[in-house]
This record gives C-alpha cells, structure tokens and sequence, in this order.
C-alpha cells in the first residue's frame, strides 16, 4: 500500500470507531432521570393575550404594508402581505376564541377581500387601487375592534413611518 491509501484506510477505521464508541454509550448509559419538579416560586411563562398579539405581530405589519404601498415599493409590500396573512392565520391557531367569538372566522370575515384586493394592487402597481383597497383592510380591523367590543381601538392609515431604521423607497 502506498502512503495515500494507508492514510486514508487509518482515517476510515478512527471514524468508524467513534462512531461504534458514540453508539455504544448512547445504548450502555443509564436512564435519563426526569426533570426535576419546578420550584413553587419559580415566575409563571408569560402568554401574550389577544391586545399583545395585535400590538406587537399585526399592527407594525398593518404600518409596513401601508408604507411600502405609499412608497410604490411593490416588492416589499407584498413582503409585508404575506407576513401580515401569516401572522393572521398563526393568532387564529393560537388564539381560536376572543370573548366567545371565533378568531378565525373573524378575521376572514373582516380580511380576505380586502386583503385580495391589497394583493390584486400590487401585482397592478396601482398606487390608487393599493390606497383603496389598503383602507378597506383598515376598515376591516376596525369593524372586528367594534365586534369584539373594542371600538375605541382605532386603526387608520400610518401617516409617517414609525420605523427609522427601514427603508420603504424602493431600492434599483
């Protein structure tokens, strides 16, 4: 045998080695003891209730898509509605019921037109159809604030952008 071929007939052997040794251990080892029982003191995990949600996963996604369509930055409005679609269906999972009504029957009531249309704009490059169709996706979360008795939770149309640090310009 040459230098080249005894080298890596040696390298070969040492890995299927550690891997017989790896093995070996995983099946000889002792069971794994259970998780020890949380201290009586220990901080509950915070949930996010139905306002977090809205706040933190919907309303800078409702912000970024408005921007971006004023913008005519097609691409990235269309980044931001399938987020905004996607978080949509994530709190209809998380959350299925708020105050005994169906989330997600709400929001498709409220969202999927409008939400097409939003679509249908920018696939057009149409500022005027974007402008139409992203109001009636905010009439539409303001009808849902009213069905669930929250009528002076209000959303409109950003009128400047309360992300510094994004640009919503299109970049060439």
């Amino acid at each position: 045998m040459n230098d080249r071929t005894t080298s890596i007939a040696v390298i070969a052997i040492a890995v299927l080695a550690a891997g017989s040794l790896g093995f070996w251990q995983t099946a000889h080892s002792p069971a794994q003891q259970p998780a020890s029982p949380p201290l009586a003191n220990a901080p509950a995990p915070y949930v996010m209730g139905m306002g977090d949600l809205m706040n933190t996963l919907i309303q800078p996604r409702h912000a970024k898509l408005g921007l971006a369509g004023r913008a005519e930055n097609w691409a990235l409005a269309n980044y931001a509605l399938s987020e905004l679609r996607q978080v949509f269906e994530r709190i209809g999972k998380a959350v299925p019921k708020f105050r005994g009504m169906p989330v997600p029957e709400l929001i498709d009531a409220a969202l999927t037109a409008p939400l097409g249309a939003v679509e249908a704009a920018i696939r057009q490059k149409d500022p005027q159809k974007f402008a139409a169709a992203y109001d009636q996706v905010t009439q539409g979360c303001n009808a849902c604030h009213i069905e669930l008795d929250h009528p002076f939770v209000v959303i409109k149309t950003p009128d400047a952008s309360v992300f510094p640090n994004q640009e919503f310009g299109a970049q060439r």
